[in-house]
């Protein structure tokens, strides 16, 4: 109260920017809350509205908050929070949808190397991860309806011999030991040229088992033997319901015109022959993949 009094020292202290700075916040924060004084006037502020909420909650004084005109009510507060975070809910929900659903069309749609898409109209089929094709398809191929746009289209018979010598599709080539097929087709691969596409057709009796194993046996060492995501033969299909519908379909398009189960009477030791042979590869393959990698280790 009296500056005479006050030491040169502390007043200087008083007056430095800092204390300056601090009161004129303080000053700001007091207004803010609706008091014009300093902190004692705050206290007091404090003092009012506990001793106003002790009044309203006492037995008799109960009485319900009125809502300035203009200010929401509590119950269209949580109304509105409710339903702004049900609508940000619904957009989250609606743009993950949207995300999802491209990135799930764009694996779908192309091919192994993500270069460009199928080129053939496809079909459901017993394997989720695999491409489908029927057999009217292959007839167009056949026929020459697709010559613009394909160099070459392997279809490679995954049946035993005996049963591809009863009857197969006119061109297929028989390749029922995954060796056989990696010596076909990897070891020196079939080149595209220009636009011109180079695509792989497997098939089997049925197409249920042999095709598809064949079909992931070819993808899986062009994987390993190139650079993600190149591939010599990113257009891979396998022929739903295998030589048997494309035989009871379009029987005019096999050779000979005939067809030979795998269980045929007349073929049980050939069979029993084969299947031990594919047993046998299967195992020495196995028991190479585990040499080399033991090598490497």
């Amino acid at each position: 109260q009296n500056n005479e009094e006050m030491p040169s020292d502390v007043a200087s202290l008083w007056t430095a920017p800092l204390v300056m700075r601090r009161s004129d916040n303080w000053a700001k924060r007091c207004r803010l809350f609706g008091s014009s004084s300093l902190p004692g006037g705050v206290g007091r502020t404090t003092q009012k509205r506990m001793e106003r909420s002790q009044e309203e909650n006492s037995p008799g004084k109960s009485k319900k908050r009125k809502s300035l005109p203009g200010t929401p009510s509590e119950d269209s507060t949580v109304g509105g929070v409710a339903s702004c975070f049900s609508l940000k809910m619904v957009k989250t929900q609606s743009s993950t949808v949207e995300i999802e659903s491209i990135l799930d069309g764009d694996q779908m749609d192309l091919i192994g190397d993500f270069s460009k898409g199928y080129l053939f109209h496809t079909v459901d089929g017993k394997h989720q991860d695999l491409k489908y094709i029927d057999s009217e398809m292959i007839v167009s191929v056949l026929t020459g309806k697709f010559a613009s746009f394909i160099k070459e289209c392997v279809i490679i018979d995954c049946r035993y011999p005996y049963e591809y010598e009863g009857g197969h599709i006119k061109g297929a080539v028989n390749l029922h030991m995954e060796e056989e097929v990696e010596d076909y087709l990897l070891k020196k691969p079939i080149q595209p040229s220009g636009n011109k596409r180079v695509i792989v057709v497997f098939h089997c009796e049925f197409s249920s088992e042999r095709g598809p194993r064949m079909c992931r046996f070819v993808r899986e060492r062009d994987r390993l033997g190139n650079e993600y995501p190149k591939l010599h033969y990113p257009e891979l299909y396998v022929l739903k319901g295998g030589y048997r519908d494309f035989f009871l379909r379009c029987r005019s398009f096999c050779e000979p015109q005939s067809y030979r189960p795998m269980h045929h009477e007349d073929f049980k030791e050939d069979l029993k022959r084969f299947r031990t042979k594919s047993r046998t590869w299967a195992g020495e393959k196995s028991k190479r993949e585990l040499y080399s990698r033991l090598k490497k280790l």
